[in-house]
């Protein structure tokens, strides 16, 4: 399950020495051939831009969609470098691109950790051959692993769907696990596909697939520098007549990443599921989603296992757009907890049930028209401040 499921495409993952610990840190995903294709991006809002994320936009725009390979790197996050961080990310783009014979703008360079300190590019340089050298048609994990800061294990997924007769397959891994926030998360994406496809193309169903997916993902409201979710589509299975009907297992491969994220999230015991509907318009109800996403009181009271509509109701009512409390009902696993304008007296063992879940369903209908919304979020713990009171 991963970018090597897709016929066409090979990975690496190996230590080059950016990790005291030693552990991988170091990821390329390849066109087996060494053929550019088809690709696009999705990258980070935040105007403090990584350096890696500025030369995949650049190498992109330079190729007209077009890539052979990606290179990775975590551990650093090469962001906040300045003209240096620049000058590094454009030599590991130069430098796979000479190993891997093909030209420099058509490499795309990711780069995730620690904020503010230069790339050990001597390690990353070295390294380069190594990861090219150990290109493979079984490399999906290993790059999955190498891609890893502070999540707790990989994320992969794999989608082989039927469309219009024409079978085609979905592959993606990705890293994430803290300061996600939508637009998108702190978080990389590698998405593979044999489905024949134009950069155009390819831009327009990444975008769509990424804005319900990864941008309905929040753990703490920080959004990130370095943020990329790439497709490549090397159209080895075809093209299908309905572009459009490629947006579905594309979604499915987004959403599977998404969830894992929420489920990895540093020291989380919980991953909720908000609904908001019955709101003014879909804008509305997504700022309300949001809004309960990330309020601190919610999310510790989720952590302690503790359905108080209250806090929930303050926040919904500070929020939306248009609001009463006599047509508001908060919802637990389908429980109602309040409705209608007063609290409800749900059977406490039902209750403490759902809440004993690692996963949660939260429903909130306004009440107040047609808008729907959904986020995807987690509790607040312990464990999440102890892992980020430091950068060491």
């Amino acid at each position: 399950m991963s970018v090597t499921d897709v016929p066409g495409f090979v990975a690496s993952g190996l230590s080059c020495g950016i990790k005291s610990s030693n552990r991988p840190d170091l990821a390329l995903i390849a066109s087996e051939d060494r053929t550019p294709v088809t690709a696009a991006g999705v990258f980070t809002r935040n105007k403090m831009t990584a350096a890696p994320v500025t030369v995949s936009r650049h190498n992109l725009a330079r190729s007209a969609g077009r890539a052979a390979a990606v290179i990775i790197n975590s551990g650093n996050a090469n962001a906040a470098t300045g003209p240096d961080g620049m000058r590094d990310a454009a030599v590991m783009a130069s430098q796979t691109a000479k190993a891997l014979d093909v030209d420099s703008h058509h490499v795309l360079v990711c780069s995730t950790g620690l904020i503010g300190f230069p790339l050990p590019m001597e390690a990353i340089e070295s390294g380069i051959p190594h990861a090219v050298e150990a290109l493979s048609p079984d490399g999906g994990l290993a790059a999955a692993t190498a891609m890893l800061t502070t999540d707790s294990r990989e994320k992969l997924a794999t989608v082989t769907a039927d469309v219009d007769g024409l079978v085609t397959t979905f592959g993606g891994i990705a890293k994430g696990s803290a300061m996600l926030e939508p637009n998108m998360a702190t978080m990389l994406s590698v998405i593979t596909t044999d489905a024949a496809l134009t950069p155009d193309e390819a831009s327009g169903l990444l975008v769509q697939a990424v804005e319900s997916t990864f941008n309905r993902l929040t753990v703490d409201g920080a959004e990130s520098t370095n943020d990329t979710v790439l497709l490549l589509a090397n159209g080895r299975a075809g093209r299908p007549e309905d572009i459009a009907s490629l947006l579905a297992p594309l979604t499915e491969v987004c959403t599977e990443l998404a969830v894992m994220m929420a489920d990895d999230a540093e020291g989380s015991t919980k991953t909720v599921f908000i609904t908001v509907s019955g709101a003014s318009s879909d804008a509305d109800a997504a700022t309300v989603a949001r809004s309960i996403a990330n309020c601190q009181l919610i999310k510790c009271s989720w952590y302690g296992k503790d359905p108080y509509w209250g806090r929930i109701a303050a926040e919904a009512g500070s929020a939306a757009e248009a609001f009463s409390p006599d047509t508001l009902t908060i919802s637990y696993g389908g429980i109602p907890t309040f409705e209608m304008g007063k609290a409800t007296e749900p059977e406490t063992g039902a209750l403490a049930e759902v809440m004993n879940q690692r996963r949660l369903d939260l429903d909130i209908d306004l009440g107040q028209g047609p808008g729907r919304s959904q986020i995807v979020t987690t509790d607040l713990t312990h464990a999440y401040i102890d892992e980020n009171m430091g950068t060491s």
